[in-house]
């Protein structure tokens, strides 16, 4: 697996790839994780190869890899993999594709993403840069095997993007049995939150793409009105002092619960402890903290956006359409709490409708796919390559990426029928 954000850095990528590794290495397959450096982690592993790279890029929380191509082969030569998955069209996605197609192995992509919504944190965005990052994806899926989509949502967009490899919608798995037995009680206790006090969660990176302004606009409304509640948010990023400052404008500052990132067993007791989920981003590629949510049996308040309307619905919560004003999201929080006894039935609903995203079942689901591919692999003449194969493989792959990067600066100019397509 390639990827460019992976632990200790949190994000639903990392935690994706982390997921899915010990998973596989739990049922007996031989895993490895191709990453950069982050802060924070230690050095390569038995199982993980660190590429040096550049922390904290243009004040982000994300690390950049530096060519290391030699390392990365050497690597991969020692280990034979039978197939590789990327988990980024870009840096590593470049170094994955060049491993794959000079090793002449099926290359499995998860589009985990809407990249054009991450453009502010590479200097110059602009619409220009969007729809760079937006053809570049594309033509990426199309120099794969076959393309991973984390929701249906997603997979239809690619298709009207004009992907024209395989595509299957599988989610981010989620451990149902972990994430049914937390105890909320004891995070509670943690943080001086009284046991009865209705209890308001949010967990994610703080970053501005998550439309974390408006959230916090939107329940301090609620909390302003009701002065016993309170509003634990879980996790760490830039966003944090806004939401701090929104809220103690709106209420009383002892109301909000700045938790920073939590994981393990304490991110579960979290989930436990809320009796209602808070959700405002309109830039998820699938809905894996409100699964997550759902699994701990507790409902949601949502806007519908991608992701979340694969997960949500009016029984297991509240999705509200993607213009509602903070003002209607805090009406919503009011009109689903108002009746603990209905929102705890409503928890239990909400755990049952997502047995689909069940970890047991999207794994299942991502094996047989390793397999049939690995299996088509073995049929073909090339399949195992000698230096020749591997030299031709290398020039075509160059090739391709250089016609993908220069697709994605044509589409800077002239639209495509990838960047005329968006999400609703």
């Amino acid at each position: 697996m390639f990827t460019n954000t992976y632990l200790p850095h949190v994000g639903g990528v990392a935690r994706s790839v982390s997921t899915y590794e010990e998973e596989f290495r739990r049922r007996g397959h031989d895993v490895r994780v191709i990453a950069p450096q982050f802060e924070g982690a230690e050095e390569s592993t038995e199982f993980v190869l660190r590429i040096p790279a550049i922390q904290h890029f243009n004040g982000s929380d994300f690390s950049v890899q530096l060519p290391q191509p030699l390392l990365i082969s050497d690597y991969l030569d020692e280990f034979q993999p039978q197939l590789i998955h990327s988990h980024h069209p870009f840096l590593l996605g470049d170094s994955a594709l060049r491993a794959a197609w000079t090793r002449r192995l099926p290359l499995v992509f998860t589009h985990h993403t809407l990249y054009e919504q991450y453009t502010r944190y590479v200097p110059l965005d602009s619409e220009a840069l969007q729809r760079v990052a937006i053809q570049m994806a594309t033509e990426y899926c199309n120099l794969c095997t076959h393309v991973i989509a984390p929701s249906e949502s997603i997979a239809e967009l690619l298709g009207q993007r004009q992907v024209t490899q395989p595509i299957s919608a599988i989610p981010t798995g989620i451990d149902l049995e972990r994430f049914g037995d937390g105890d909320g009680r004891r995070l509670r206790e943690r943080y001086n939150i009284p046991a009865d006090a209705l209890l308001i969660g949010h967990v994610g990176r703080l970053a501005g793409e998550k439309n974390l302004a408006y959230l916090a606009r939107a329940v301090g409304y609620f909390l302003a009105k009701h002065p016993d509640a309170y509003w634990l948010v879980v996790g760490s990023g830039e966003s944090a002092a806004e939401i701090e400052q929104t809220v103690g404008e709106l209420a009383a500052a002892k109301q909000l619960v700045m938790a920073g990132s939590h994981t393990g067993q304490d991110l579960v007791d979290a989930y436990t402890a809320m009796d209602l989920f808070a959700f405002s981003s309109q830039s998820e590629t699938q809905g894996m903290v409100l699964a997550e949510a759902m699994a701990a049996r507790t409902p949601v308040v949502a806007l519908d956006g991608p992701g979340v309307r694969d997960v949500l619905n009016d029984v297991t919560g509240r999705m509200l359409p993607a213009n509602a004003t903070e003002e209607t999201f805090a009406d919503a929080l009011r009109e689903i709490s108002h009746d603990r006894a209905a929102l705890a039935r409503r928890g239990d609903i909400a755990r049952q409708s997502i047995r689909s995203f069940g970890l047991d079942v999207c794994a299942d689901r991502i094996l047989e796919l390793y397999e049939s591919l690995v299996a088509q692999h073995s049929q073909r003449p090339d399949a195992d390559p000698g230096p020749w194969d591997r030299l031709l493989g290398r020039l075509e792959i160059e090739w391709n990426l250089f016609l993908e990067k220069t697709s994605a600066l044509a589409a800077a100019v002239v639209e495509t029928e990838a960047t005329r397509s968006h999400l609703d």
